[in-house]
């Protein structure tokens, strides 16, 4: 069941990833059978394995970004959050959907990002 916990729990838990890069730590976040949609119509990395190399293959480095999200919906079966990533040239607004399972992986997640315009 998805819940404002269990979404916290997973969102920290992405943050980590992303930090990080350790194919351990995006495993973590993801069902075996997990659909990971980098954006909406795009092809999803489907499986665990395909999504670390997905994410390995388009990872940002370490300590390039800032994030911010807060939930905009949670219910028993989805989460959509907004967030906001920050790099040192360009910023972006993101929407997320997540599904999570009974354990907190992400079962579906698919990212919508919008770049915010240069000034």
């Amino acid at each position: 069941m998805t819940s404002l916990d269990a979404v916290t729990a997973w969102v920290d838990g992405y943050r980590k990833a992303w930090e990080t890069n350790d194919p351990d730590d995006v495993r973590d976040l993801f069902a075996d059978d997990a659909a990971y949609f980098t954006e909406p119509y795009a092809q999803p990395w489907v499986g665990r394995e395909a999504i670390v190399a997905g994410w390995l293959e388009h990872r940002d480095e370490p300590g390039t970004t800032t994030f911010t999200w807060h939930p905009l919906i949670i219910t028993d079966e989805l989460a959509v959050i907004e967030g906001r990533t920050v790099y040192p040239d360009r910023e972006f607004r993101n929407m997320w959907v997540l599904r999570l399972d009974h354990t907190g992986q992400a079962r579906q997640f698919t990212e919508w990002w919008m770049e915010v315009p240069a000034a």
